[in-house]
């Protein structure tokens, strides 16, 4: 089995990089594909390399932007893609259950289940855990890619989003397939595709990886109160259940702002935007999952 191994060089996981060689070699994959990076925007081009040089399995060392730059050139290619869980949050491998351990995260690339899910897209992207309009862009944007989120980890998003809890709500205008579904004043607007997103807390609790849609959220919450009034039901597992937010699901979303805000995918800055169209993608990805005795056997370790 040809395999890849797309890498950012930056993250840091178990022994590093030359541990995940030696792993590789012991376990008899002898026809590797190698590609580092310094950066996850990068990694495209090394996907469409692997593709074309007949890559079979892409590991991918990273965190959720990585990932995210990742699945974007593999969607709807059948290759299965095996997750290193070397970032920050890595919220789609804890949503997966990959082991936070180097050799049983290699063994279920290797032996482990092939599962197929969805994947979002949003103005020509995919994303696989949560794209954002708003606030949790901002906190992105604030929390930072390099020394901050370096030496500080998730405390950095905590710090990044405090500083923007007072930021001025937009006007949203949100379709989900074809129907005005909300209409007013909003701080943040989520799409996401899985369960659990900031800091492992359940923010969509009916989310399915291969339900066919988006789960979609519009927060109106504003100032330091109705934030923490909201962060309180996400904690006991109720948020749709408060006066501040608003669930949904759909196939296709549209939303129109009255002004650019800022909107993110998976962890990842974009730019400003005044008009977002989304929509799920059923069965663009096939993920390596804990399935299978060799994989069992060695989490049993």
């Amino acid at each position: 089995m040809r395999t890849a191994v797309i890498a950012h060089r930056g993250k840091s996981f178990g022994g590093g990089l030359s541990e995940l060689r030696r792993l590789l070699d012991e376990a008899g994959v002898d026809d590797l594909l190698w590609f580092e990076v310094d950066k996850s925007r990068k990694a495209p081009p090394y996907v469409r390399k692997a593709v074309k040089a007949g890559a079979e399995l892409v590991f991918v060392w990273g965190g959720d932007g990585m990932v995210q730059r990742c699945v974007d050139g593999l969607a709807g290619r059948g290759i299965p893609m095996a997750v290193l869980p070397a970032g920050t949050a890595n919220l789609f491998a804890s949503n997966l259950g990959i082991p936070d351990d180097l050799e049983q995260a290699v063994a279920v690339g290797l032996h482990g289940e092939r599962r197929t899910i969805d994947l979002g897209r949003l103005n020509g992207e995919c994303f696989a855990v949560m794209a954002g309009v708003g606030f949790d862009a901002a906190m992105i944007r604030d929390a930072g890619s390099g020394a901050v989120k370096g030496r500080f980890g998730r405390a950095a998003y905590v710090w990044a989003g405090s500083k923007n809890l007072q930021a001025k709500p937009f006007h949203a205008h949100v379709r989900t397939d074809g129907v005005t579904w909300y209409e007013g004043p909003a701080s943040c607007i989520l799409l996401g595709n899985v369960s659990r997103l900031f800091g492992g807390l359940e923010v969509f609790p009916d989310a399915r990886l291969d339900d066919r849609q988006l789960e979609v959220g519009v927060v109106t919450a504003e100032g330091l109160l109705d934030w923490s009034r909201v962060l309180a039901r996400v904690v006991v597992g109720s948020a749709p259940e408060s006066p501040f937010a608003r669930t949904t699901k759909a196939r296709r979303v549209k939303v129109v702002l009255d002004r650019k805000v800022r909107y993110e995918l998976d962890g990842g800055e974009r730019t400003k935007v005044k008009k977002v169209k989304a929509k799920a993608k059923a069965g663009a990805l096939q993920v390596c999952v804990v399935g299978g005795p060799a994989v069992s056997d060695r989490a049993a370790l």
